[in-house]
């Protein structure tokens, strides 16, 4: 057993603090060796000073820069592949093929590559000349960012590698990232190959900092702190309206990724042309990775029809046959009962699954319930709480009436999606639902179910509260999701020299896009 050291100003050094804890394998439910600490204030705030000081020398530094720690820390990363993957599964239970190795390690260096092309062509910061006038504006680096990273994305979402923190980076901001409890060893070995990717690439020593967990009142002063640019946090949804208020007394941006039940419309011509097909799709999604997915589809719409009921009997029988997977924490294992138990006592039934056990380690049964649509009506709020694991709800609306009364009552979410005939039966009722779902739903979806998140330039993951704490940024799609980070800056009548080189009436590079006067132009002024 060994006490980890967290990362301060370039090195690695002792922690103050006197609580530790350890992670916990979910698949054997056994603490594993090494101890963590919690930082007390006094470390916490040592943390920050030395991110001001980076962030103050990073201003002056090219983006060059940035691109080149990014690219450099996506080879250490792969180089170090095996280590980061045998750690992961060790901590969080999931398995090493295809999840770890094959899908969310190349997401994650991918991301962080597309983050330094971003960082190295500069479009994404929105230059802006106004010659008439002499006002030119830019996004630019806004501060030190805290990221708080989730527990059920190791790699593609941790704090010390994954979309918050490259975007964060491809803006130039120092990062101070708050390691989760589920996957504190794989934090670290990021923080260990982002510091040596500091050193590399001539960065300041402080770019990229540690601590594993804060009190909570610590966390809320941390996000609220006058040297503090910006937060990113990922998680549930109490801890971050918690961090919110706070940050948002002290005027500081804090980007939210909260809860979301994905709500899928499957429409009567669709299950008569593909019922099976549908029915396996929806299943295979809604149990990947044990549910454990912020895009998991939660909430199934249909209408009332004898199609219907053979649909539903299909999905039950798929999940009581399909194996059960291992829970991330004996804490998500927690919440997930009591989400099953808040929703059958606002009037659902459970017609598989509903128990825990069945698998390895921290499990529960897959579970499917269902509600009428006067039950779902009378009671919409309860009927919308996230059980964050493999489950689903199944709401079976009267006629097409109800069907857009239920869509009108719910809340913000992360995707959308509709089944519908290829044969055109269902467009009249599509023309009819997609205007109520569109303003739902940061993605809308046709034909496919909504797990996964395509590191795309056009992705939109991201919604409406509760969703997200801000319906008009996204988390995943360089260079959207740079943007968060950033602040805009205006020059005006600021003479030509003194000016940042972009914004200068030479471009200064080829590659780079400007709005001058009105018109996208790679060209210099006049």
């Amino acid at each position: 057993m060994s006490k980890q050291l967290v990362l301060v100003d370039g090195k690695w050094i002792a922690s103050t603090g006197t609580s530790f804890f350890r992670a916990v394998n979910p698949a054997t439910c056994e603490q594993l060796a090494d101890e963590y600490p919690l930082s007390p204030w006094e470390e916490i705030e040592r943390v920050i000073d030395a991110a001001d000081r980076a962030a103050k020398e990073a201003r002056s530094l090219p983006s060059e820069v940035f691109a080149k720690f990014l690219e450099r820390f996506a080879d250490r990363i792969e180089a170090r592949a095996a280590e980061f993957i045998a750690m992961a599964n060790q901590e969080t239970g999931l398995p090493v093929e295809p999840r770890l190795k094959v899908a969310e390690l190349p997401r994650t260096t991918n991301q962080l590559r597309q983050a330094a092309a971003a960082a190295r062509d500069g479009s994404w910061s929105e230059l802006t000349i106004d010659t008439k006038n002499n006002i030119r504006s830019r996004l630019s680096s806004i501060g030190p960012v805290v990221v708080f990273g989730p527990n059920n994305f190791p790699f593609a979402f941790n704090s010390a590698a994954g979309g918050d923190f490259a975007a964060a980076v491809a803006a130039g901001n120092p990062v101070i990232a708050k390691g989760h409890s589920s996957h504190p060893g794989t934090t670290r070995m990021f923080a260990e190959e982002a510091l040596e990717a500091v050193r590399e690439a001539g960065l300041p020593p402080a770019f990229i900092q540690l601590v594993y967990r804060t009190a909570h009142e610590d966390g809320c002063r941390l996000v609220s702190h006058p040297k503090i640019g910006a937060a990113g946090y990922t998680g549930a949804r109490a801890t971050g309206l918690t961090l919110k208020a706070a940050a948002d007394r002290a005027g500081k941006p804090i980007y939210l990724e909260l809860s979301s039940i994905n709500p899928v419309c499957i429409l009567p011509g669709a299950l008569s042309e593909r019922s099976v097909e549908i029915a396996t799709e929806f299943s295979t999604s809604c149990l990947m990775g044990t549910g454990q997915f912020c895009t998991n589809p939660g909430l199934v719409l249909l209408l009332d029809a004898p199609q219907t009921t053979e649909f539903v009997t299909a999905v039950k029988e798929k999940f009581d046959a399909a194996p059960v997977g291992t829970m991330l924490s004996e804490g998500v294992l927690r919440n997930f009962e009591a989400g099953v138990k808040s929703l059958v006592a606002a009037g659902a039934e459970v017609i598989a699954g509903g128990q825990p056990g069945g698998g390895k380690g921290f499990c529960h049964r897959n579970t499917l319930l269902k509600a009428s649509g006067d039950q779902f009506l009378a009671n919409p709020h309860a009927l919308q709480d996230e059980a964050f694991g493999n489950e689903s709800l199944f709401v079976i609306a009267k006629d097409e009436a109800q069907l857009i009364a239920i869509l009108e009552a719910l809340e913000g979410n992360l995707t959308g999606a509709v089944y519908s005939a290829h044969g055109g039966q269902d467009d009249a009722l599509y023309s009819r639902i997609e205007p109520t779902l569109r303003t739902r739903v940061g993605r809308l979806i046709n034909d496919k179910m909504p797990t996964g998140v395509a590191v795309s330039p056009a992705m939109n993951h991201g919604g409406p509260f509760p969703a997200t704490g801000h319906p008009g940024f996204t988390a995943v799609g360089i260079p959207a999701s740079i943007r968060r980070f950033a602040m805009l800056q205006c020059y005006d009548g600021v003479r030509q020299h003194r000016l940042p080189a972009e914004l200068r009436d030479k471009n200064p590079h080829q590659n780079l896009w400007r709005l001058i006067d009105g018109q996208w132009s790679q060209c210099d002024v006049g």
